[in-house]
Formats: C-alpha cells, structure tokens, sequence
C-alpha cells in the first residue's frame, strides 16, 4: 500500500494533466461534444453561459475518451482512465476562485454532532483522506485529479488540479462562519469549507489558467431546431405520445401575404363573412398553399376523404381537406374547426372579424398539422415567424 508521503509525491499537478495524455482527435471530439451540448443550453437555462449538467458532463468525458465510469459508485471519482482517477466537476467560473462541493458526509452526521469546530475539522478531514485513499485501493489507482468544466459566457474553458489529500498536520485558521452554520480552514496549499447543515465540505478552486477554451454560441430555439434535425431522419420520432415519421408535419399560416399580410375578411378565418348563400358564423377553414401540396403530396389524403384531427386540448373533430385543389382544411360539420379556433382559442364574439393584429397579439400566425397515421393528425399553435422560417427551409432543399 502507498503511504501517505508517498502520495503527497504522487499528487503533482504538472505531471498529471490528463488532458496532455489523450490524443488531439479525442480532445477535438471531447471540445465539440462539449460545444454542441453548451448550445443546447436554451432548453433549460436562460442565461448566457453554457449550462451543462454535472452528468451529462461525466457522461461525455467517458464516452469519447473510453473512461470508466464510476458516477454512481459510492466514492471519490468519477471516473478511472487507466491508472488515474477523475473527479469531474462542473460549475460557473464566476471569479474564479469560487468554493465548490466537493464531498457529503450525511451518514457521518452523528460523530461530529457537539464536537468543536476544530474537531469537526479533523474528523472531516481524515474521512476525505480516507476516501481518496480507499477509492485509490479499491480501483488501483496511482493518482486522483479534478477535472474542471468551467462556464463563462461564450465560453467553456477545461482546468484541470491535483486531487490532495488534506494535509492534517498543517490544518490552520479554523474559523466559525454564517452564523456558525459553516466551518473553513487551510492546510498550506487549499482552503475548504464544511457546511454543517449540510454535512457538505467544499474546496475553493483557482480556475484563472485554463488548458483548454471552447467557443459557444447558445442557439435562441433549440426546440424547434432539435425536432426539425430530428425529423430529417428516417427513423422515428416521438413527440407528445405519437410517432411522427420523416416528414410527417406541415406548417399551415393563419394568414394571407397576398397584398400585404392580413386574414382575408371574406375566407379562411373569416370565411362566415363571405357572400352568397348563409353561413354559420363558425364556418372557417385553414388555407393550405398549394406549394405544401407539391412538396408534400402525400402528406394529406384525398379532397373530401374525413380523418380525424386532434386539438391540443386533447378533444377531436371530424376534417377534410377540400374546395379547389384541395386548398382548404375544414372541418365536419363545418362548424366545428371555428368554434374552437374562433370563440374558444381567439374568444372572438359572432360576427367579430379576425385580423392579422390579433394574432400578433397572441403571438401566433400558423399551426402545425402532425400525421399521426391516414385516419388521425393532430394540431398545434405556432408563433409568429414560424411559417416563414418553413416557408425558407423548403426554399434550401
């Protein structure tokens, strides 16, 4: 077994920056795992800072370097990569110079309990050893590192430091703080800080020098971006309980361009307002441009053949597609489609025309329709700009 001393010597941080042992194309495939994840930080997370999760983080530094992982064992790494283990953190950089967790002790709770903070100190402290020591036995590993994922705006930067060992002989300014709640004390070369509450020690990490840096720009909509990329695919998608194959949605606008946008006041959503015979001020229909129809021509099915179609808020109705080539989606009896469009969804009052303006003020100008199968579609309300941005995705094709 490795003395302490021993390990002191192991622990070199020049001479163990993992980043300099693996290959440039693994560290290029690690930077764009690590950039495309960042991008995608708009699924849960406003800021202008990559988000990246502390396991999709592990699961990414495993996957392209071929790292064991051991994030779910019960010990000090994250990893094993040969004979190093990897402790792999990830957090904003802030200063950096910032206090991050780096272990909990909740099950130990009861033997540091009334002890005085210099106990508690060195309890703590010779449990972390232990730790490090016990993960170094059990995995045969001849040195411990921290892995860094550090996030700034536009920016990922990879630091990397040794993985010490609390060098209790030389544990010094102890000091009681927040109202006693925390405890932080030194050693000669890192400071630490144990939250009583939390029975959770943490390290404070210099992350001025980086190894690596990866430019990052978060996409605005990343939604829209991964099912459209998704759905290039043949395989199938799963959106909302359906499959939804390649190709199988459309988006339909709300709107006519023709002499400037507006809903025209005697169709579409207006077609109640139209001359000739009586209508039901609930009669309306959904244009589909006839470009739809060329570059998807199988996505609808025959004029006048009825197919279900669901609303979002999980009722169905009856519709078809009909009047002159097939450039209307209607509903059966024709009533229904406005009933839920005009006075549930625009809460219009009968008679009460629907102008462009008021979708702005909703925010929405089209719909998407999903084919769920020939007999079943479901639809959808989509913003402003959204047909556009269709309309100029089959422009590219």
């Amino acid at each position: 077994m490795l003395s302490i001393r021993a390990l002191w010597g192991i622990f070199n941080e020049e001479e163990y920056m993992l980043i300099d042992k693996l290959g440039q194309d693994m560290i290029n495939n690690y930077c764009a795992y690590l950039r495309c994840t960042g991008m995608l930080s708009g699924l849960s997370s406003e800021s202008d800072s990559p988000y990246i999760n502390s396991r999709v983080a592990e699961n990414a530094f495993c996957l392209v370097t071929g790292a064991e992982n051991l994030s779910r064992a019960d010990c000090s790494a994250d990893a094993k990569l040969g004979k190093i283990g990897i402790g792999i953190k990830t957090f904003l950089a802030q200063n950096n110079n910032t206090m991050q967790k780096i272990a909990e002790f909740n099950r130990d709770a009861s033997i540091i309990r009334n002890k005085s903070p210099k106990d508690v100190v060195h309890i703590i402290a010779n449990l972390r050893n232990e730790r490090i020591l016990s993960t170094m036995r059990i995995y045969g590993l001849e040195s411990m590192i921290y892995h860094c994922v550090v996030r700034e705006p536009g920016l990922i930067r990879i630091c990397e430091s040794s993985m010490d060992l609390i060098d209790i002989k030389k544990i010094k300014n102890i000091k009681e703080k927040n109202k006693r709640n925390s405890i932080s004390f030194e050693d000669g070369k890192k400071e630490y800080s144990f939250n009583l509450n939390k029975n959770t020690l943490f390290k404070r990490f210099d992350t001025r020098d980086s190894i690596l840096s990866i430019t990052v720009q978060i996409i605005k909509d990343p939604y829209n971006i991964l099912l459209s990329r998704l759905l290039a695919y043949d395989t199938d998608v799963k959106k909302d309980g359906y499959i939804i194959k390649k190709h199988q949605s459309v988006i339909l606008p709300l709107f006519s361009d023709r002499g400037g946008r507006k809903v025209p006041q005697k169709s579409g959503l207006n077609q109640w307002h139209a001359a000739g015979r009586p209508r039901s001020y609930n009669e309306v229909y959904i244009p589909i441009p006839k470009w739809i129809h060329n570059e998807y021509p199988d996505f609808f099915p025959g004029r006048d053949e009825p197919f279900a179609l669901k609303l979002p808020d999980g009722n169905k109705i009856s519709a078809k597609v009909c009047q002159d080539n097939s450039k209307a989606l209607m509903s059966n009896p024709n009533s229904a489609l406005g009933e839920w469009l005009l006075r549930e969804v625009m809460n219009l009052k009968e008679g009460e025309l629907l102008t462009y303006e008021m979708l702005q003020i909703m925010g929405v100008d089209s719909v998407e329709v999903y084919k769920i199968n020939d007999k079943e579609y479901k639809i959808d309300f989509r913003p402003m700009g959204t047909y556009d941005e269709f309309v100029e995705e089959n422009e590219k094709k």
